[in-house]
Formats: structure tokens, sequence, C-alpha cells
């Protein structure tokens, strides 16, 4: 049903989407015919960006700086959406932000994240899908989530809060929208290791265990035919099965009442080895 979003002449609305995955999903909606919206804070990547998806088939390409924390602009640029395209069909919720932080950080880092990463997503769900859910037509709202989220490994707590609440936002949201018989459908990416301008970190080659942009937005659209809720990305290092032997330890932390981040402590390393070792 999702799918049936993606089309000539519909549009798509992407944050973060002058670069990285949301660019090259904003590819494969210009090579369907859509109308493109890029949503960013980098306005020196538009011009570069728009010259892309025009040369992949985007009838109308829209750009506008807009920090995704702000909801007034936010409500703005939905306006102007829905005055020149008559709507949206295609939400990708896809800005972040991680600069590093402590669990005892308070120079603003935790706000700053927790307001882009979280905050962003909420500002534009609740502003656009209720649109979409008013126009009766197949609709896909895709939230970039990620593994840290949900095994939450020590290290950047503040990034691991905001992808684990948009994790619970995005569950949410799609059974909100199944409960109401809408024809919009919630799905949550989470991509594996894949080298953006995020993950960088100042290196100019692809590390070999990265996947790149185009791969992830490649099964990002290969999930959302199988209508997959969660779109779980494997990369070049880690496989399916792996992610699955972690997510499930994390889980197992609760169920077996172990002391939390099991997998990363002195007395339980040993353990989770033996347990991802099993077939």
């Amino acid at each position: 049903m999702g799918m049936n979003a993606i089309g000539a002449g519909k549009t798509a609305v992407i944050t973060g989407g002058a670069a990285g995955i949301g660019l090259a999903a904003a590819q494969l909606f210009a090579r369907n015919g859509m109308n493109v919206v890029l949503v960013d804070v980098r306005e020196q990547l538009f011009q570069a960006a728009e010259a892309l998806l025009r040369a992949d088939g985007a009838p109308n390409v829209m750009t506008r700086q807009i920090d995704v924390s702000d909801l007034a602009a936010v409500k703005t640029l939905e306006a102007e959406v829905v005055d020149l395209f008559g709507g949206v069909d295609v939400l990708m919720c896809n800005a972040g932000t991680q600069p590093g932080s402590d669990i005892f950080d308070n120079s603003k880092t935790w706000e700053q994240v927790l307001s882009v990463n979280l905050g962003g997503v909420v500002n534009f769900c609740q502003t656009i899908v209720p649109g979409m859910m008013s126009r009766g037509q197949d609709g896909l709202v895709i939230n970039t989530g990620s593994k840290q989220g949900i095994t939450t490994p020590p290290g950047d707590p503040a990034y691991n809060v905001s992808k684990a609440g948009v994790k619970v936002f995005t569950e949410a949201l799609q059974h909100h929208l199944r409960e109401s018989r809408s024809k919009v459908t919630a799905h949550l990416l989470v991509p594996g290791f894949v080298f953006t301008d995020l993950t960088r970190h100042g290196r100019t080659e692809k590390p070999e265990s990265a996947w790149t942009p185009e791969q992830t937005a490649d099964f990002m659209m290969e999930s959302l035919r199988n209508d997959d809720f969660y779109i779980i990305c494997p990369d070049n290092d880690v496989s399916r099965a792996a992610d699955e032997k972690r997510m499930a330890w994390a889980m197992g932390d609760i169920i077996e009442n172990r002391p939390p981040l099991s997998r990363w402590h002195k007395d339980w390393a040993g353990s989770f080895d033996e347990f991802s070792k099993r077939n």
C-alpha cells in the first residue's frame, strides 16, 4: 500500500536531504518522477543536490534551509508545500546530529541532540502527517532511527536517547495509523554503518566495513516493497544475524534481570560472546 505513494507527480519531503542517506533517497524518488522538497541546514549543499535531482528526473525541486527543531518554520513549510503541490505523499524525517556526549554534559549538547534528532521528527510528523491522512491517499512516513537507539551502547548517551525516542515515537505513530485505518503507513529506517558526513570523522575514503548512502537507500526501497516496518540495514561488517543477536541480548537484560548494558560488563562479556556464537 505504502509504495503507491511513490510515483510520477507525487511529492516527497526529506529532512537532512542535501547529502548522505537523505539525498540518496531523494534521488530514488526523483527517478520515479516525484517532486522533491529538500530540508537541510547546510544551504551550501543545495545547488549541487538540486542539480542531481533534476538530472534524475524530478519535475520540481524545492530547497529550504530550516532547523527542524523550529516548529514555526516547519508549519510555514507545510503550508507552502500544500499550496504548491497539493500535499505531501512521502515524508522522510532523516535530519540528525551526533556531536558526541557525556552523561553529565551540561553544555547544551543534550538539548541540541534531542531537539534535532527527536524533536525534529515529532515536529514534522505532527505538522505534516494529519494532512497526509486527511487526503485519503496512500502515503509513506519514513523516520531514520539508529541501532544505537535499540542496543544503546555506552559512549554517546544523548544520541542513544534521541534515537530510542525516534523508535518509540514511530512505533506509536504506525499503531495510530493502523488503528485509524489510514492509507498512510510509518516505517523505521535503521541504517548500519554508512559513510556520510555524520560518520566521516575526517576520513576521505569509505571504510570497507561501511555501506554507501546509495546502498542504504536501495535497501530501504526493497524493504518498503515488502511492507517492513523495521528496516534494519546490514553493512559490510555486521550481518542481519549479528544484529539480531545483539538486539536479543539487549532485551534479555530486562527479561533476565542482568545489569544494564551487560554486553559491555566485565562479568557478562564472556556470556555474550558465547551467546553470539550460537546458531
